[in-house]
């Protein structure tokens, strides 16, 4: 295993920072409520070995709103949003995703990086601990900052129901 990686345990709903084999910290998080799968607009959370890829709103306040990648200006409210009802808000920071797995998870039409899928915080936190995302990792925006400092480009992210059998192909 790669010395520092997360691990998406899908079937936990929970984000585990891991050290080698070992645990660090869990996250409580929600994937998507489609379940797993890697086609373009299915809806579904990409399985497989992932990377960070890019890192958005360092710096950012916890709270603030992102929209296509970028700070709106505004921070959440739940009287700001009361007229904004079923928004899914992306919150507080980006941890954009990138397939390492050719042909599955990278290129073509089940590309995670086009598709657009991130770590990224939500409004929804009464909702964390269940599927009911449109295929992203979301998170508490707190948890989210937390664990954004600790994650440069290219850490090594899996997705699955279970721990990776293999190491990624990649070396870290």
């Amino acid at each position: 295993m790669p010395p520092r990686w997360l691990w998406v345990d899908v079937s936990a709903q929970r984000l585990r920072e891991m050290s080698g084999a070992e645990p660090r910290s869990a996250y409580v998080i929600s994937t998507a409520r489609n379940g797993l799968g890697e086609r373009r607009d299915s809806g579904c959370t990409p399985r497989g070995w992932h990377v960070v890829r890019a890192r958005i709103g360092e710096g950012l306040p916890t709270t603030a709103i992102l929209r296509g990648r970028r700070w709106t200006g505004a921070c959440y409210s739940a009287e700001w949003a009361a007229n904004r009802p079923r928004q899914d808000w992306i919150l507080g920071r980006i941890l954009w995703l990138s397939g390492s797995e050719n042909g599955f998870n990278r290129g073509g039409f089940q590309d995670t990086f086009r598709r657009y899928i991130y770590i990224h915080g939500t409004a929804d936190v009464d909702h964390l601990g269940q599927p009911v995302s449109a295929g992203c990792v979301r998170m508490a925006p707190d948890a989210v900052c937390m664990l954004f400092a600790a994650c440069p480009v290219n850490t090594p992210v899996f997705i699955g129901l279970q721990p990776p059998l293999r190491s990624p192909a990649r070396k870290y």
